[in-house]
C-alpha cells in the first residue's frame, strides 16, 4: 500500500488590524497618561463582567432558590419531565449563550470605542 503524503496547512484566525491613527505610545511607553487610559478601559470591561454575572446569578442562579422556597414546583411536569430538569437541563443553555454573546459584543464595542478614543486623543 502507498502511503500519499498530504501538505499540511496552518489555519489562523483573522488578521487583526488597528484603527488608522490609534495612538497607544503613552501606554507602549507605560506613562501616567497610558495608565489612566489603560485603567478606565479595564474598569468599563470589569464593570461589564460583574453586571453580566449578576444577570447570571439573578436568573440561572436564583432557580434552586425557587425550587426550595417553593417545593411544590418540583412536581409540576412539562412534556413529561419535571419542571427543575427542563429548566436547569434545557433552558439554561440558551440564557448562557445568550449572555456569552452579549458580553462579547459589548467587550468589543468597549475596545472599539478605547480605540476611537486613543486616536481622538492622537490628533
Amino acid at each position: 500500500m502507498e502511503r500519499v503524503r498530504v501538505e499540511r496547512v496552518r489555519v489562523t484566525g483573522p488578521p487583526r488590524r488597528r484603527t488608522p491613527g490609534a495612538r497607544t505610545r503613552d501606554i507602549d511607553a507605560e506613562t501616567r497618561l497610558g495608565e489612566v487610559y489603560m485603567g478606565s478601559l479595564l474598569r468599563e470591561q470589569l464593570w461589564l463582567a460583574v453586571r453580566v454575572l449578576a444577570v447570571l446569578a439573578g436568573t440561572v442562579g436564583s432557580l434552586p432558590l425557587a425550587f426550595h422556597l417553593w417545593p411544590g414546583l418540583t412536581d409540576v411536569r412539562l412534556l413529561g419531565a419535571p419542571l427543575p430538569w427542563l429548566l436547569l437541563g434545557v433552558l439554561v443553555y440558551p440564557v448562557l449563550v445568550l449572555l456569552g454573546w452579549r458580553y462579547v459584543r459589548r467587550a468589543e464595542r468597549n475596545e472599539a470605542d478605547f480605540l476611537e478614543l486613543m486616536s481622538e486623543v492622537g490628533e
